[in-house]
């Protein structure tokens, strides 16, 4: 079977974007995507990158044309999105939860829940009280991943996988790995789909 390594953190619109058109994919190819939580902040300082929002600062056309395209893509996979008005949250607690429950083997029911919050009905999701109310009103047995988030074993293995991504390759979120080629963003979904489909 082929497999997709998905590199992601709730932190970036454009993971989110490319998980909601990733079925699809699956659908059209018998692949599956593989999702590994890596912290977009901690990926950013192993690699002295920055946010987008931060390097595209001073470039006014830049960040006009980001939005843009990525209004663009919305459109045409016609996805539920509103921008986070907290955005940037500091995505650590979340990641946490998602490391124990790739972990526990609950990841695919707290992606759907924490990716809804985070960029459908968006909340303030680096507040922990916020946090735990809201995934457990989705279903999550939200204080159970609280408390796993602060073991030793996941936090480890949350630095592991960063760290592991950064020495791969990769910088930023959405990365994906098709064997040992490394993709970047969602608009190389694509090329992946072609991939997948020779």
């Amino acid at each position: 079977m082929k497999t997709v390594e998905f590199q992601f953190d709730f932190g970036s619109p454009n993971a989110y974007l490319a998980h909601r058109i990733i079925p699809q994919i699956e659908a059209r190819t018998g692949a599956t995507f593989v999702y590994t939580p890596v912290l977009l902040g901690g990926l950013f300082k192993l690699t002295n990158n920055q946010s987008p929002m931060m390097a595209f600062a001073g470039i006014p056309n830049k960040v006009a044309y980001e939005n843009l395209e990525m209004r663009r893509f919305i459109t045409r996979h016609n996805i539920p999105f509103q921008m986070n008005p907290h955005f940037p949250v500091n995505t650590l607690l979340l990641m946490r939860m998602a490391t124990a429950a790739a972990m526990d083997g609950g990841l695919p029911e707290y992606l759907e829940a924490a990716y809804r919050l985070m960029w459908e009905t968006p909340k303030k999701m680096d507040d922990p009280q916020i946090v735990a109310t809201e995934l457990t009103a989705a279903g999550i047995d939200a204080e159970r991943l609280m408390k796993r988030a602060q073991e030793d074993e996941v936090k480890q293995r949350l630095m592991a996988t960063t760290e592991a991504a950064a020495k791969r390759g990769a910088f930023g979120s959405p990365t994906f790995f098709v064997g040992d080629d490394i993709y970047f963003g969602k608009n190389t979904l694509r090329e992946i789909e072609d991939r997948l489909a020779g």
